[in-house]
């Protein structure tokens, strides 16, 4: 909970006792409450801003407040009602605001961790079109391949820019953005309200930070069905150690994607079949190389903007998580710009002709994938399409740490541990979907293995976590070829 929400629950259960236990003579107790409560109340309303999770506590603290300041009045009826009465009431009452303070802890005003790299980071989103590309996942076959990406980078925010929030701040377009989310989740559209308030780390649309060598870039893709919003914190993190970090939108595979005309794309994409990821791969994986076409020009200029010689094209890595993993290592392996490449937790949807990969990659798994591994043992012998493809998947890890790379797994993960959705709510854990963790933890080991890997591989500094076990992350354990 935000501070003055603390305050305010705290002035409510203050108000509640006064007017059970403190006497009417008291009256510069009662008063000093009040007028107390009423500024707390409306700081919290104009500074931090409505939430209709403390709905409740709203409306008792304006009652609580006005019956402790008129009941000192002359012409305030003295009602007389029964300790019964009295007494369960209070407990009616007592019983709401937990209820609705609950509400506040369990669905959080969040921000993201703090960055721990020595530079700020900002922030810019801009809109590519592919003019050579057929958009195949809508009905209208004039339609070509829209995206939307954001790029993080160092800074210094010389203008002392406020933090930029999570979400998008105009009104009608946050508005937008919420009712695809709350449709696809299947929930009201003013629970979502309060995502309005978190905020990142970052700074919107200043100025990079001078270098003078230009800055390694990463790009970014996210799990299919989710958004390049829930990678932000990773993004923004390694932009605080001199990366330029670009996370892509895969439109129509999403929860939602806005573009600058106000148009809000929602989930379209077909996975039925091993044939449809494998379609749907490719087309991710021309996604990336298009960004990185993109990238180039912004570097040379073509395409007018801040970053124009600022990016080190000689050392392009990439990275993922679920699906977005699976294409950080099909473009790894298919475009000579990229240098390496991470998969967060990824199963490859195309493992043929991909085993003799000569590229520094890292796969960083879940925390169930030693148990994943001594159940397929059982099956590693079946002939199904299935599994034979995870059999393959399990031989290209086995190359890859041949060549140097490595393969990871962090031990109370889950799948979405390698998301920021890990800190939208505590009540995320109880889905499975994330681990028994600390998100906050889980969130850093990540960081700082994806930041190592990129230190050795785009920087050539670094390198120490993943040459091996750390005291520091006793969750991470490594794999060894003979273990797959």
């Amino acid at each position: 909970m935000r501070l003055f929400e603390i305050l305010l629950v705290l002035s409510c259960f203050a108000l509640l006792v006064d007017l059970l236990f403190i006497k009417r003579s008291a009256k510069k107790t009662g008063l000093s409450l009040g007028i107390g409560s009423g500024v707390i109340l409306l700081v919290q309303l104009f500074v931090e801003g409505y939430r209709w999770q403390l709905l409740l506590v709203y409306i008792m603290t304006a009652l609580f407040i006005l019956i402790v300041l008129f009941r000192h009045s002359e012409k305030m009826v003295n009602l007389k009602i029964g300790k019964f009465l009295k007494y369960s009431l209070s407990s009616l009452i007592v019983i709401l605001l937990v209820v609705s303070t609950g509400l506040s802890v369990y669905l959080p005003v969040f921000n993201l961790p703090k960055l721990d790299g020595p530079e700020k980071a900002g922030t810019q989103t801009l809109h590519f079109t592919d003019q050579n590309r057929e958009e195949v996942l809508t009905e209208d076959q004039s339609d070509k391949r829209e995206l939307m990406v954001q790029v993080w980078y160092p800074t210094e925010n010389s203008n002392n820019n406020k933090r930029d929030t999570l979400f998008p701040k105009d009104k009608e377009r946050f508005k937008k953005y919420i009712q695809s989310f709350s449709t696809s989740l299947k929930l009201p559209e003013f629970v979502l309200d309060y995502w309005k308030y978190s905020q990142t780390n970052s700074y919107e649309n200043v100025e990079i930070l001078p270098t003078a060598s230009p800055y390694p870039v990463v790009l970014l893709s996210h799990g299919m069905g989710t958004s390049r919003v829930l990678h932000a914190s990773q993004a923004e993190n390694l932009a605080s150690h001199g990366f330029i970090v670009v996370t892509i939108d895969h439109t129509y595979s999403t929860f939602a994607t806005i573009f600058p005309d106000g148009r809000v794309t929602d989930y379209k994409t077909k996975m039925t079949t091993v044939e449809d990821r494998r379609e749907v791969g490719s087309i991710w994986t021309q996604d990336v190389e298009f960004v990185i076409n993109q990238i180039e020009k912004l570097n040379s200029g073509a395409i007018e903007s801040q970053f124009k010689g600022k990016i080190d094209l000689n050392n392009i890595g990439v990275m993922g998580h679920s699906f977005g993993g699976a294409t950080a290592f099909n473009t790894t392996y298919l475009d000579h710009r990229i240098k390496a490449g991470v998969n967060m937790d990824g199963s490859l949807y195309e493992v043929e002709n991909r085993d003799d990969i000569n590229k520094p990659f890292l796969f960083i798994r879940s925390g169930n994938f030693k148990d994943w591994l001594a159940n397929f043992d059982n099956d590693r012998n079946s002939d199904d399409e299935v599994t034979k493809s995870l059999s393959d998947e399990l031989h290209i890890m086995k190359n890859v740490i041949n060549q140097g790379g490595d393969v990871i797994y962090v031990e109370g993960t889950q799948h979405f541990n390698f998301t920021d959705l890990q800190f939208y709510s505590p009540l995320i854990k109880l889905s499975g979907i994330t681990g028994d963790i600390d998100g906050n933890r889980g969130s850093s080991i990540v960081n700082q293995y994806v930041l190592d890997f990129f230190n050795k591989q785009l920087k050539g500094t670094g390198g120490n976590l993943i040459q091996g076990p750390s005291d520091k992350y006793p969750e991470v354990k490594f794999i060894k070829p003979e273990d797959l």
